[in-house]
């Protein structure tokens, strides 16, 4: 088994490697975790970057600060608790968060123009069979 999660760790590094967008702007890693978690979960605030990225309530609010002044997130108030802030990408950030963790689909849609329809099958079954079971452990 750990033979097979090697290779597909490297599987998945190649075509990361080979296949990402070209780095335009300078964004760290801990600024794509944080869209990454606001575009995946529902009602993000400071306290669930807090401990998404294991670092203290200050700490969190420090780096949200900082990507909102980057105008990749805005705050809005929960609708339901007006004391609660809710973190939300703007299009700059969803286009930030794209690049930075996306495969560019024209190179994409090339690697796939070479496959045969059974191949394409193949990988996209596999890519989301893999996705909604990492969905449902975690």
């Amino acid at each position: 088994m750990n033979n097979k999660i090697a290779l597909l760790n490297q599987y998945w590094t190649d075509i990361y490697y080979y296949l990402h967008y070209p780095h335009e702007e300078i964004v760290t890693h801990q600024i794509i975790r944080i869209l990454q978690l606001v575009d995946k979960q529902v009602d993000v605030g400071i306290n669930e970057v807090a401990a998404s990225l294991k670092v203290t309530h200050n700490t969190a609010s420090e780096h949200v600060k900082r990507i909102i002044e980057k105008n990749y997130l805005f705050k809005k108030r929960d609708t339901f608790d007006e004391r609660k802030v809710i973190l939300c990408l703007t299009d700059m950030g969803k286009e930030a968060l794209h690049r930075n963790t996306c495969l560019d689909e024209q190179k994409l849609a090339s690697i796939l123009n070479e496959l045969s329809a059974n191949e394409k099958e193949i990988v996209v079954n596999g890519l989301k069979i893999l996705s909604e079971r990492v969905k449902q452990c975690l």
